[in-house]
């Protein structure tokens, strides 16, 4: 009934609207959308099957909707899991942020405090050397200037045991790292159905990259003087297999299943090339340059201190004994301190163990790119396998070349001397 009201109404508008305004009406009425027939009718529903058949279409459609809302709420519960995770990163980030700038504090003001305390040190003993009589400025400025040299010792020793250079680059490869997985995990969010799997592999991942680069200094910081360098692992272990051999991993030729995916046997030959060339040249170099400096970051950590102390052994000695033996006190309460600011400076100044530390994350980098392409070949389901365009595309992003010279480097063989990345 209420529709007839309406339609009448709108027929007693038209008779008396003007023609352009009928023009109009009649462009609306055609407009109007038409509704789907349905086959229930007063009759029907009469019909007390009719009323059964409906109920019973009401119970599936209310089936239905409750095992929608099910399947949401699990992937509400994994989305959560992932945001908490995510609100976690985001923590570690500023808590990296916050100790590298700490650290990177701590490394000149202790070098400028130690050098200035040594160079006092050396300058009151050359004074002392000056004053002919035995009275007391000469035993005050010995008495001060071998204080000064034990105490810039004590000071040298602890700074060249915790490097505060290296810390700082430690916490800023944690800080980039952590970002990389915050944006993976938006990324996840954003574009996808993420899984119960997805949350394990990422708090895995944090955990392993939390274990690499501790936060505490007592007990868990990473060994600065270690026998060998060592490639930086901050992932999670992917399994075991023969991923360090000289030859990669052998494939089966004749395994037609393993092809698929975007994956084709040009691609994995590539792959098994790519793993070798990284392994034989950038990786190995990188571990060659972080022992040479790790050698010469030793040197210099005993040698600093050692210098300290013939300081502090000259300036006691000043203005005893003959003039020849006094003479060899003050050379070594001066030019001691001197040589030991100069090596001092050489060895935080010139931040050697970031040297150490920036070598040894570029081979990890090296490492995680070859293990990533160890485990997709390992893996004999290529459905189960990241997308062979794809991989492919990222591997030569982050080694810094195109699709074509990552080929071509490849097809080189197994002698190339030629390094797999072109961005450092």
């Amino acid at each position: 009934m209420a529709s007839l009201q309406v339609l009448s109404l709108c027929s007693c508008k038209l008779s008396f609207s003007s023609p352009n305004n009928r023009r109009r009406a009649i462009m609306a009425t055609n407009n109007v959308p038409k509704f789907r027939k349905t086959h229930l009718s007063l009759s029907n529903l009469a019909n007390g099957g009719s009323m059964e058949e409906l109920m019973l279409k009401n119970d599936f459609t209310s089936s239905n909707i409750s095992l929608k809302e099910d399947i949401s709420e699990s992937e509400e519960l994994v989305i959560g899991k992932l945001y908490a995770i995510k609100e976690t990163v985001a923590d570690r980030v500023e808590m990296h942020k916050n100790i590298c700038e700490q650290r990177k504090n701590w490394n000149s003001l202790l070098l400028t405090s130690i050098n200035t305390i040594i160079l006092g040190a050396a300058t009151m003993a050359g004074i002392a050397a000056t004053i002919n009589a035995n009275g007391a400025p000469l035993i005050a400025l010995k008495i001060a200037s071998t204080l000064l040299y034990i105490g810039a010792t004590g000071m040298v020793i602890i700074m060249n045991k915790i490097q505060p250079s290296q810390l700082a680059e430690e916490q800023r490869n944690a800080t980039r790292l952590f970002r990389h997985i915050q944006k993976h995990v938006q990324t996840v969010i954003d574009i996808g159905s993420p899984t119960a799997s997805e949350v394990e592999d990422t708090m895995n991942r944090v955990l392993a990259l939390d274990k690499a680069y501790p936060l505490p200094l007592l007990g868990v910081m990473i060994d600065k003087f270690p026998s060998n360098v060592e490639s930086a692992v901050w992932w999670p272990l992917r399994g075991q297999g023969n991923d360090h051999e000289e030859g990669g991993i052998e494939i089966d030729e004749g395994d037609e299943e393993r092809f698929g995916n975007g994956w084709t046997q040009e691609l994995e030959n590539e792959m098994r090339e790519i793993v070798g060339i990284l392994r034989r040249n950038d990786e190995a170099d990188y571990l060659r340059l972080g022992g040479i400096a790790l050698k010469l970051n030793k040197v210099l950590a005993i040698c600093g201190p050692s210098l300290t102390i013939l300081g502090a052994i000259g300036s006691g000695f000043v203005g005893f004994g003959s003039f020849e033996e006094s003479s060899w006190a003050v050379m070594l309460g001066v030019v001691g301190g001197a040589l030991a600011s100069v090596v001092n400076t050489m060895e935080h100044g010139g931040q050697v163990g970031m040297v150490v530390e920036l070598y040894r994350s570029n081979a990890g980098f090296f490492r995680e790119i070859e293990e990533e392409i160890e485990f997709n070949l390992r893996e004999r389901d290529v459905r189960k396998r990241e997308n062979g365009n794809l991989f492919e595309m990222k591997i030569a992003l982050q080694l810094g070349r195109s699709i074509a010279e990552l080929r071509n480097i490849a097809d080189k063989g197994h002698d190339i001397k030629e390094f797999g990345s072109k961005l450092f």
